[in-house]
């Protein structure tokens, strides 16, 4: 979340609220911040529901736009990480040498995926980044990392 802020006792203070994301989006609505009834010592107590609904409405949205992970796929990947965690308690050897062979797996498929994304002329950014989730600039950055990988 981001504010705005005014200066007391020589130190800037937000004054206001407002949601946030790491795609850039910030929300319009701005709310105000009370330091009358927010404990001094434990600032990370103060009200910051109105925020934080705006931005679950932004993820929402942005997932809504996304391209959607196949569910057979999703119930895969969740199994996995159901047994990875419990093998991490069992045999923490056993689970480096799994995720070694999925990192192996991920490179591989990631450059596959990100090579064919390209076509003659480029990506359409603004597509791949909605596709994605993501913004342009992290969508640039991630395909290419992928396909530098290879």
């Amino acid at each position: 979340m981001t504010g705005g802020s005014t200066t007391v006792r020589s130190a800037p203070r937000a004054t206001e609220l407002r949601g946030a994301c790491s795609c850039g989006w910030r929300g319009s609505t701005r709310y105000p911040l009370d330091w009358e009834a927010v404990d001094r010592r434990r600032p990370y107590l103060a009200d910051t529901s109105g925020p934080e609904d705006d931005w679950d409405t932004h993820i929402t949205e942005v997932q809504a736009r996304t391209v959607p992970v196949p569910a057979d796929l999703t119930a895969l990947l969740d199994q996995a990480e159901e047994r990875l965690t419990a093998l991490v308690v069992d045999e923490p050897l056993a689970a480096l040498r799994a995720v070694a062979a999925l990192q192996r797996l991920t490179d591989r498929v990631a450059a596959d995926a990100a090579f064919s994304v390209d076509t003659a002329d480029g990506p359409r950014w603004d597509t791949v980044a909605q596709a994605l989730g993501i913004s342009e600039q992290a969508a640039r950055s991630r395909l290419t990392h992928y396909a530098l990988r290879r």
